[in-house]
């Protein structure tokens, strides 16, 4: 398996075993894997197999879709390359308090969105037409709009081989929230 494609699972499942209250050895006697090589994959000094990561997420109760996402949520650094993707690339892996996505070529949704937090647009490369709250903004290269939480908006490509990065607060966190009150 390509180095990059191994998965670096090891934080994942160390909360995944806490959070049940389990021992390695009560995984070791689940999953049929031993306790040093279980410790290796949770201190990031050995990557599972894709039949061992199976093993350990059957042992804890969840899958390995579940325990690689989780994995991507608990990076504290994370490249992603020019080359991951065109059309719409994920800039944020994982569920973190920041989304961010690159827009490439020229995507017309042909659609509205709201979202409840809040948003920021910058035109990497071309052009875009923003229509928000009844008005059309025309942002060139370098420019920037923010959109406050619950703004009604669409957008359009205007250039070809516009490249509009799109910054937000994550949906799944309550950014409306306000301690205070």
């Amino acid at each position: 398996m390509d180095d990059k494609d191994t998965p670096r699972v090891g934080a994942a499942v160390r909360r995944r075993r806490r959070s049940l209250g389990l021992t390695l050895a009560a995984v070791a006697s689940r999953s049929g894997l031993s306790v040093p090589f279980l410790s290796q994959i949770e201190n990031e000094r050995a990557r599972p197999s894709a039949r061992s990561l199976d093993r350990v997420a059957d042992a804890l109760e969840t899958t390995t879709g579940r325990l690689r996402a989780a994995a991507d949520s608990a990076r504290a650094v994370d490249v992603v390359r020019a080359e991951d993707g065109e059309g719409v690339r994920r800039l944020v892996r994982g569920r973190h308090q920041l989304s961010a996505l690159e827009f490439s070529g020229e995507p017309d949704l042909g659609r509205e969105f709201q979202h409840r937090n809040d948003e920021l647009m910058y035109v990497v490369e071309g052009a875009v037409d923003v229509e928000a709250e009844g008005r059309v903004h025309r942002l060139e290269h370098g420019d920037a709009l923010f959109l406050s939480g619950g703004v009604r908006h669409r957008w359009r490509a205007t250039v070809p081989g516009t490249r509009l990065l799109v910054v937000a607060v994550a949906e799944h966190i309550d950014a409306t929230f306000d301690p205070r009150r």
